[in-house]
């Protein structure tokens, strides 16, 4: 029977009652496939996947569906965000087998878990046809479904690391032309890269923005700034609740796949502040802000952790699930709610043609400054600015009456580590207290909750629970987010703890003779094949992650062998980096090897107020340490000398004499 009811993550509990005899992903359930001699169905999605509610409603929840399930198959449910391990391995087959990938993701495989078809969204007869030809294939000719197994399990061991076999010296002249050839994919209308969908990828930006900055390439900056503007301009982001929806399915930004993601939220904080850092652009604050505000008020655990989603749909006013029903407008509820501001209004977020989505809905977005507005209709900019913040909570209040979407309440480690980062990032950009508060409540959530006593961490969290044991992705944003907890307070247990993690992921994840951090940990049962990360996507690969760690702790604790095994992680890497966007991260770690980049000791009473003061410019290649007290962290050894402020500026393990005279220090840094 369905077994789903004993599970914690609210994407199997929606399974729970469907008529097929979901189990989760355990040893039992594999067993009694092998003992039965049946096919494994590996059905994989996630709670706000508008395709797999889908498929659910017309495949899972259809009874004629369930008996062909149930009668040939062992079905298992997974929840591709707590299992991300076998997601990416059965979606590398897909891949393969298909061409394309995506969710829900349907996968059948033989007892033994080796996949043998597969693919994302079926039709209910499609599903049906398929499913009873690849039953009746297995009983009349196992040995054909067997070779082609042997055969994709190769393909699946072959492509488990994109590495290169030769090391290359790595350099800064491998950068430009990787730009070089990025800058022809740029959308010069609306920002990013020119086709639909359009995902977010943080990442890239992160770096395009580096890179722009330290080599002075106009160009590249001005398409960062058209990125995040535009962006900005909704209807992907929130304007109304704040908060940024996973993609948007169009060029423009417009209508967007209206679930939002943890991940990507934590993420676009850091990238904004950022930009704000290097353009003090008041809408790039407002992001960040409001941004900031969704996730404390509808994701907050009340633990110091954060919750992992909102779905796409909600109830619509015929009380039926619909994608986006909680976001849209129509026009006469917004003339009733602005009254004689709906004009002005509709200038702004384009309540016309432009605007509309479907049916009568419009999503809001702007296309253009308030100045430009503001001087077409012959107002002042600040009335403009006021009025539209007017709106906004007008609109918030109206639309809080309205069914909200449904909510994942998991958490997960990694996801609430790069939120984590987002609120420092925040916090060094704006220097708001409450920023850097949630910034360490998170990072205790983290090590109180989700480091177990036995050294590894719990990839979950669900009702006072740890669940499943935690994978490289949730080691290396720990490591990372630890890192920056030190770097705006200065507090040596946030690095300590950094490092401790770090050698555990040595011990436990690192393979020595590929040189690259496994994706699960030697302590887990193995899997149809090895998994290493090392692309960037929405979310930077797990190795490009933990090599920038590498880097900045071997400054920080002067350890070679951190440097060492970073670099040769990137001379791996790079000669097979075609697609930069598909590796933007580790083009991010090489240029922490460029002549520009330097290493800061503030050293002193007011050393956390001067870092302050550093941390609010935009200085992607300066390391900041520092201590108020004597420390024994090598970096900071013998360099604190009571009643003065020493600030040592350092390049390639060499540091100059120090300086008393901060501007002088920051001059420097230029």
């Amino acid at each position: 029977m369905n077994e789903l009811s004993k599970e914690t993550s609210p994407y199997l509990l929606q399974h729970a009652n469907n008529p097929v005899h979901w189990k989760a992903w355990n040893r039992g359930a594999r067993d009694k496939a092998t003992a039965e001699n049946k096919l494994i169905i590996v059905s994989s999605g996630y709670s706000a996947c508008h395709w797999c509610h889908v498929m659910e409603h017309e495949s899972f929840e259809n009874q004629e569906v369930a008996d062909v399930m149930n009668r040939d198959f062992i079905a298992i449910k997974v929840d591709r965000e707590e299992r991300p391990d076998l997601d990416a391995i059965y979606m590398k087959a897909v891949q393969i087998m298909t061409g394309q990938g995506g969710w829900p993701m349907n996968v059948i495989c033989l007892p033994d878990g080796r996949p043998v078809w597969g693919g994302t969204y079926f039709p209910k007869q499609n599903w049906i046809d398929a499913l009873e030809q690849l039953a009746d294939m297995y009983r009349t000719e196992p040995h054909r479904m067997e070779e082609y197994a042997d055969k994709l399990q190769n393909g699946l061991q072959t492509i488990s690391l994109m590495r290169a076999e030769q090391p290359v010296e790595i350099s800064q002249a491998m950068l430009a032309p990787l730009v070089a050839k990025w800058v022809k994919s740029f959308d010069l209308d609306f920002g990013g890269h020119a086709r639909a969908p359009k995902f977010m990828m943080p990442t890239n930006w992160k770096f395009l923005q580096r890179f722009g900055h330290q080599t002075q390439n106009p160009e590249v900056l001005a398409q960062v700034d058209l990125t995040l503007t535009k962006m900005a301009y909704g209807g992907l982001f929130d304007t109304v609740g704040g908060g940024f929806s996973r993609y948007s399915v169009d060029m423009e930004w417009h209508v967007p796949h209206f679930e939002k993601m943890l991940y990507d939220n934590g993420q676009l904080v850091s990238l904004y502040a950022d930009a704000y850092k290097r353009t003090q652009n008041p809408l790039y604050r407002e992001v960040v802000e409001k941004t900031l505000g969704f996730v404390r008020r509808e994701w907050a655990n009340g633990e110091g952790g954060f919750y992992a989603a909102r779905d796409a749909d909600s109830l619509n006013p015929a009380g039926k699930l619909e994608e986006g029903a909680f976001y849209v407008w129509t026009k006469p509820e917004l003339e009733r709610i602005l009254g004689n501001d709906f004009a002005l209004f509709s200038e702004v977020f384009n309540i016309n043609d432009f605007g509309h989505w479907e049916h009568g809905h419009y999503v809001l977005i702007q296309t253009q400054p308030l100045a430009a507005i503001a001087q077409k209709f012959n107002i002042a900019e600040q009335d403009l600015i006021a009025r539209k913040k007017d709106w906004e909570k007008q609109l918030f209040r109206h639309r809080e009456n309205r069914p909200k979407p449904r909510l994942d309440e998991k958490c997960i480690t990694s996801w609430n580590a790069i939120m984590g980062k987002g609120f420092c990032d925040a916090f060094k950009a704006f220097g708001q207290e409450q920023d850097r508060d949630d910034a360490l409540q998170t990072a205790r959530f983290i090590t109180r909750k989700l480091w177990s006593p036995d050294g590894h961490l719990w990839r979950s969290y669900k009702n006072g629970q740890a669940a499943i044991n935690a994978y490289h992705e949730d080691y290396a944003h720990t490591v990372d987010f630890l890192i920056a907890a030190y770097e705006i307070t200065f507090d040596e247990h946030w690095l300590r703890e950094a490092k401790s993690l770090t050698d555990y992921c040595f011990s436990h994840f690192y393979d020595d003779h590929n040189g690259f951090f496994r994706f699960t940990s030697n302590l887990d049962d193995a899997l149809v094949a090895a998994h290493f990360e090392t692309e960037d996507n929405v979310i930077p690969a797990s190795n490009s992650v933990m090599a920038s760690n590498l880097y900045k702790l071997s400054v920080f604790f002067g350890n070679a062998y951190y440097e060492t095994v970073c670099v040769n992680m990137l001379k791996h890497i790079m000669p097979v980096v075609d697609y930069p966007s598909a590796f933007s991260n580790w083009l991010n770690v090489l240029m922490d090897f460029s002549e520009q980049q330097r290493e800061l000791a503030v050293c002193g009473d007011r050393a956390t107020e001067y870092a302050a003061d550093i941390n609010r410019e935009f200085r992607p290649n300066v390391l900041v340490s520092g201590t108020d007290k004597p420390s024994s962290l090598p970096f900071l050894a013998q360099r604190f000398q009571q009643g003065k402020s020493l600030f040592y500026i350092c390049h390639n393990k060499t540091c100059g004499l120090p300086t008393e005279n901060p501007a002088e220090a920051r001059a420097a840094l230029q």
